[in-house]
C-alpha cells in the first residue's frame, strides 16, 4: 500500500463516503476504511492504531463525543489528523481549520473565523465573520451563523438553522431543525422554534 497517498477514514457510513470524496479531491488515491463493525469486513480502529500509525486518518463519526473519544485516542498515538476542505468551499485566508475537521461542498467560512479540532461543517452553511466554532461541533447542512457567533464544544446545530450576530451558544447543546436562534443559549439544553426556546435539558 502506497501509505504516502493513502487516507485512513474511521466509519464506513453515508457520512464516510461524502469524506472519501473529499479526500480523493484532495489529492489521496487510497482510503484505507477502519470500521469496529467487523462484519464489515475491515480493520478496526485498535487494529489500525497497532498497524497502521503512519497513515493518516480522519473520522467520520456524526457523534460529537464519540468523535472526540477517537480523536483522543489518534493524538495520544501521534497520528496525524489532517483538515479536509472540499474544493468548493469558500475560506477566507484569515479563518483557521484546525486538524480532523471536515469542510463540506459549497461552505463559506468568511474573515477571522475559527473552527477547532474535529468539527463538522457540512454542505452549503454559512461560518460569517468572528465566529468561533470549539472543538467537537457539528454543523449541519444549510446552517447560517451571522458575525461573532461563539459555539462551545460537543453542540450541534440542526439542519437549516440560523443564528444571529453575536450570540454564544453554550456546550453540549442541540438546536433543532430550522429554528432561528435570536438570543444566547445555554449549556445542556436542546431549544427549538422560531425563535428558538428551550425545550429540555439534557445531561
Amino acid at each position: 500500500m502506497d501509505t504516502t497517498k493513502t487516507l485512513a477514514i474511521i466509519g464506513r457510513s453515508g457520512h464516510g463516503k461524502v469524506i472519501a470524496d473529499i479526500a480523493l479531491l484532495n489529492g489521496y488515491t487510497n482510503i484505507l476504511w477502519i470500521d469496529d463493525d467487523v462484519s464489515k469486513g475491515h480493520p478496526t480502529l485498535s487494529e489500525f492504531i497497532k498497524k497502521y500509525a503512519d497513515i493518516p486518518a480522519t473520522i467520520a463519526i456524526g457523534n460529537n463525543l464519540i468523535r472526540q473519544k477517537i480523536f483522543d485516542q489518534l493524538k495520544q498515538k501521534n497520528i496525524s489528523m489532517p483538515a479536509l476542505i472540499h474544493p468548493s468551499a469558500i475560506i477566507s485566508p484569515s479563518a483557521k481549520i484546525a486538524q480532523a475537521s471536515v469542510v463540506m461542498p459549497l461552505v463559506i467560512i468568511n474573515a477571522d473565523s475559527t473552527i477547532e479540532e474535529a468539527c463538522i461543517i457540512n454542505s452549503g452553511s454559512i461560518i460569517e465573520h468572528d465566529n468561533h466554532i470549539e472543538a467537537f461541533t457539528h454543523i449541519s447542512p444549510n446552517v447560517a451563523l451571522a458575525g461573532d457567533v461563539h459555539i462551545s464544544t460537543h453542540t450541534h446545530i440542526g439542519i437549516g438553522c440560523s443564528v444571529i450576530q453575536g450570540l454564544y451558544i453554550g456546550k453540549n447543546v442541540i438546536v433543532a431543525a430550522g429554528s432561528s436562534v435570536i438570543y444566547d443559549v445555554p449549556d445542556n439544553v436542546m431549544v427549538a422554534g422560531s425563535p428558538a426556546i428551550i425545550k429540555k435539558e439534557l445531561k
